[in-house]
């Protein structure tokens, strides 16, 4: 998860880079290009290429959808309202990761699962401070990419279960290049990254990759109920690069906050521990 949690930042700034030259059906379009490339490269040399097979091929399409949907809905909030409210909204995630995943996936919710979503909601709160006459668009993105976001959790953790990390990854890049190139390519006009923003594509596809590699295989060894609020973390970290980057505002209920989120953070992984070990 800090592999994920890095990358994700890292992917973050890189967008917010490359939206002045492109839009987000353009970004998600190259991004799975370069990362289809990776993972055949990769997979290539490790011999695992082999291991790719299409028996789950509903299920990787529907948990694709899902992704494409949330990354795009991301690439916008992260362009038009601070990086730190992005992110507060965006980790409200795992709140519906555990309440979908005894429907979709069969996991238990427990009490002190719920607590703890219950207590991290509350820090996210603090942190976004919501006003409702103040909506705009990136706001009402980046509280619906939360949603697509668990629904891809779920269904990763459900692909986990019979599929290898390359298989994952493979119909991860392909299917979502399949996806860039038509919606990037409705209206008959798709452009090409400038010599300024090719290093920040080349960025989010290394980016995006590596942060799916990460929390594939965190999903693979962990219910998503564990693992998905330890990304929590990337809110505090998210904060500073804002104002360091950006100049975004600081507010000292950022921290309050978070530390809600570290405690839910620190119960539930302690609880998921302490039951693992019985």
């Amino acid at each position: 998860m800090i592999g994920a949690i890095t990358a994700f930042t890292t992917m973050a700034v890189a967008g917010r880079a490359a939206s002045t030259n492109l839009d987000t059906f353009e970004i998600m379009l190259y991004r799975s290009l370069f990362g289809v490339a990776i993972v055949v490269i990769v997979a290539g040399y490790a011999g695992t290429f082999s291991q790719v097979r299409a028996t789950k091929l509903k299920l990787h399409i529907l948990r694709n959808a899902a992704h494409f949907t949330g990354q795009n809905l991301w690439f916008y909030a992260i362009t038009v309202i601070p990086l730190a409210q992005v992110f507060a909204l965006e980790f409200t995630t795992p709140i519906w990761v555990i309440v979908l995943s005894p429907f979709l996936i069969g996991e238990r919710i427990t009490r002190i699962g719920a607590f703890a979503a219950a207590l991290g909601f509350v820090g996210i709160l603090i942190v976004a401070q919501p006003d409702p006459h103040a909506l705009n668009g990136g706001i009402v993105a980046a509280a619906l990419c939360a949603i697509a976001f668990a629904l891809t959790a779920i269904a990763t953790r459900k692909l986990t279960r019979t599929e290898t990390i390359t298989c994952i990854l493979f119909f991860l890049t392909t299917i979502q290049a399949c996806f860039g190139l038509l919606f990037a390519g409705y209206d008959g006009d798709i452009a090409l990254p400038t010599t300024q923003t090719l290093p920040w594509v080349i960025t989010i596809g290394i980016a995006g990759l590596t942060a799916h590699f990460c929390m594939t295989k965190a999903l693979s060894i962990a219910p998503a109920s564990v693992v998905m609020p330890i990304d929590f973390v990337r809110l505090p970290i998210i904060a500073v690069v804002g104002i360091v980057l950006y100049q975004e505002p600081v507010d000292a209920l950022i921290f309050v906050g978070g530390g809600l989120i570290f405690a839910a953070n620190y119960l539930n992984i302690n609880f998921g521990q302490a039951k693992a070990a019985k």
